[in-house]
């Protein structure tokens, strides 16, 4: 089945089974089925900390915007490949938007 596309509307949340530590501001995660870990800097690790709960990712992108100087569409677009590359790794899970509330 092929992987649904991402958009502003697609609701991600951090996968179950993934834990992660802070370091210097940056964020190690680490896959507990796979037994890899993945490193993000510190913006990275600002959208890992808000993954912990189910957001779209219009929400993130609004989030991120008030909190550092950077234009939407770049947010957009830096947020997205994050997204997109969790994703790959299996870190997070996209979520029907029906079963949020």
């Amino acid at each position: 089945m092929p992987m649904k596309t991402l958009d502003e509307s697609s609701v991600v949340v951090a996968a179950d089974h993934t834990t992660s530590a802070e370091v210097d501001g940056e964020s190690v995660i680490l896959d507990l089925d796979g037994g890899v870990y993945y490193g993000l800097n510190s913006s990275g690790s600002r959208i890992w900390k808000k993954l912990q709960e189910k957001k779209t990712i219009e929400e993130l992108i609004d989030e991120i915007t008030k909190e550092y100087d950077v234009g939407r569409s770049e947010c957009e677009d830096d947020i997205l490949s994050l997204v997109q590359d969790l994703r790959e790794n299996n870190l997070i899970n996209i979520v029907d938007a029906q079963k949020i509330k």
